[in-house]
């Protein structure tokens, strides 16, 4: 029959392998979960970069078509300044008996 004092050494010594061996993966665990959380904010930061460059770039690409537009309108009310008048004046009348006929509704 084994000596229990043996039995308690082995069991100690199997315990304190156990405990080591839980910790080495704890740390191996931690040390990956630190390096994905790294590469994962590198690349949400380099996806919001390339975003915010897009965005400069639709914004300027918008604001020149914006230029472009106002450019053409004035070009073509100078060149036609009493058709360009009654047009603004039919708009301006469309959309006042548009919203007069909606709060009639009401």
């Amino acid at each position: 029959m084994p000596d229990t004092e043996a039995v308690k050494t082995d069991l100690k010594n199997a315990a304190k392998t156990a405990e080591r061996s839980f910790v080495e993966a704890a740390d191996a665990a931690r040390e990956r979960l630190t390096e994905a959380a790294h590469r994962t904010e590198a690349a949400v930061r380099e996806g919001l970069e390339t975003l915010r460059a897009q965005s400069r770039a639709y914004a300027d690409t918008a604001g020149e078509q914006f230029d472009q537009a106002q450019r053409y309108v004035v070009e073509r009310v100078k060149e036609r300044p009493v058709t360009a008048t009654l047009a603004g004046v039919g708009v301006g009348l469309l959309i006042g008996l548009l919203l007069a006929s909606r709060s009639d509704r009401r």
